[in-house]
């Protein structure tokens, strides 16, 4: 199977709309990389059904297309609404309660524990994405609040409730996602996703539950709290990658500030080599109609034009009308872009001299300047960690990136990152043959031919596994 093949990677929402093996096989050949499986929807059969089509996949055609599991955290929901529904009229005033119930229009039930404990006179609720905004009157007592609906609408159960301006004492671990995630451990997931998180520590949390799984499985964390703004730094020096999630994150914080951030979070993990995904309504108007708007194709194309590593379908992909339609879509936009040289190249930062991977840093920053140099073909990269990988993608070089390794599992964990392929590879001894070898996979493969410039970069000698430490140009013959 031939597939598309952008350095800009794309993650399509694993669901309903994408079940059958026609639709899914499609979807791939189109671009997907990456297949997220939403744990706030499905059950464990459904997920695991899914889980095995990716790796039934990547089987019959010695693919990378990895998975990520991406736990619904602490998300506060409205309960179940009468009949299904209710209009909340403007200037209404009404309980709220942490006591489970029916909502009503005298009492809407939100599953908050420490409701009338964390909120404060004043502060705002919003209910559905903000289309309903409530302000808290007074507390009644720690489990009841009144409020007054400053903007109204229909009501729907289950609906999602964001408290943007009270400190929550929430675990940021609860128990359903410490289910979720020891399904993803033990059926083999690449990628954890943690949604609301809102420090350093409660990413540190998810990986102490991760045991032998760290050698390849890795942690994303999604910027959606005001908290995480304010702690971003330290939440980008323990997280493997990033994901601006602009849907709760134009929520908790003023909208407007939301493109300025995702350029400032892009650029931040661009500089430090971590991958950064962008997501929430991509192409949502594609959800239902067969071709998305022009404010969504510049949405895309402004993404990977700010150095995104993947571009996030939820979903458009999971239960939308045109799954294929959508990746063919994306990939087309992403591919044009890809071809402007803007894109490439971007602003370098290597590590200081006192950093433990200053070297290393230092060593891929050199081959990717030496492509540009020579206009190199590709960069091939031997690695056991995936450093190699993940730092070369990190200042976008134009020249393909070829990444081999040992570690099977890392191959999948790195189809997320911009740029890099992935090739098993268990021969690493000397320097000339290791080097001969993986050349000559590449050419058998059609992806070199005689007469290119490559650069082979890596850690030398391979038995020591240490940090990258070479750079070597060969001309392929």
């Amino acid at each position: 199977m031939i597939l598309k093949n952008n350095k800009t990677k794309i993650i399509a929402t694993y669901g309903p709309a994408c079940e059958s093996d026609l639709v899914f096989e499609s979807m791939i050949k189109h671009g997907v990389d990456v297949f997220r499986f939403n744990f706030s929807h499905g059950d464990y059969e459904f997920h695991l059904k899914g889980f095995q089509k990716v790796k039934e996949f990547n089987k019959k055609y010695g693919t990378h297309i990895a998975i990520l599991a991406d736990l619904q955290g602490p998300k506060i929901r409205v309960g179940d609404v009468e009949n299904g529904s209710l209009i909340l009229k403007t200037g209404h005033q009404i309980l709220v309660t942490n006591v489970k119930q029916v909502s009503n229009l005298e009492k809407l039930y939100v599953s908050y524990d420490r409701l009338g404990e964390d909120v404060n006179i004043g502060e705002d609720i919003l209910v559905d994405d903000g289309k309903i905004r409530l302000q808290v009157l007074s507390i009644i007592d720690d489990q009841t609040i009144k409020v007054i609906v400053l903007e109204g609408g229909e009501l729907k159960s289950k609906k999602g409730v964001n408290l943007p301006h009270t400190k929550t004492s929430i675990e940021s671990l609860t128990v359903k996602d410490r289910a979720d995630l020891e399904f993803a451990i033990n059926n083999r997931a690449n990628w954890i996703a943690l949604s609301f998180v809102r420090k350093a520590e409660d990413v540190l949390e998810v990986k102490k539950v991760f045991g032998d799984a760290w050698l390849y499985l890795k942690v994303i964390s999604k910027i959606e709290k005001p908290e995480a703004i304010e702690n971003l730094d330290s939440i980008l020096e323990v997280s493997d990658g990033i994901m601006v999630a602009r849907g709760d994150l134009a929520v908790e914080v003023p909208l407007e500030r939301v493109p300025l951030l995702q350029k400032e979070i892009v650029k931040k993990c661009n500089k430090l080599g971590k991958p950064v995904i962008v997501a929430t309504q991509m192409m949502e108007s594609m959800t239902e109609r067969s071709f998305p708007t022009r404010a969504e194709i510049s949405d895309v194309a402004n993404a990977v034009l700010d150095g995104a590593d993947a571009l996030m379908l939820s979903g458009e992909t999971s239960v939308g009308l045109y799954p294929e339609k959508v990746i063919e879509t994306m990939s087309k936009i992403i591919d044009q872009v890809e071809n402007n040289s803007d894109i490439y190249n971007i602003e370098s930062y290597i590590s200081n001299e006192n950093s433990h991977d200053y070297i290393p840093d230092a060593v891929c920053h050199s081959a990717v300047a030496l492509a540009e140099d020579l206009k190199a073909e590709a960069i091939i990269g031997m690695t056991r960690s995936g450093y190699t990988g993940f730092r070369v993608s990190s200042f976008r070089p134009k020249s393909k990136i070829y990444i081999f390794s040992d570690n099977k599992p890392l191959l999948y964990t790195m189809s997320l990152i911009w740029g890099v392929k992935g090739f098993y590879y268990e021969g690493f001894e000397g320097t000339d043959k290791t080097i001969k070898d993986v050349i000559d996979i590449l050419k058998e493969k059609k992806l070199l031919k005689i007469g290119n410039i490559v650069i082979n970069t890596a850690s030398m000698p391979f038995d020591e596994k240490s940090k990258t430490n070479t750079v070597k140009v060969t001309i392929v013959s």
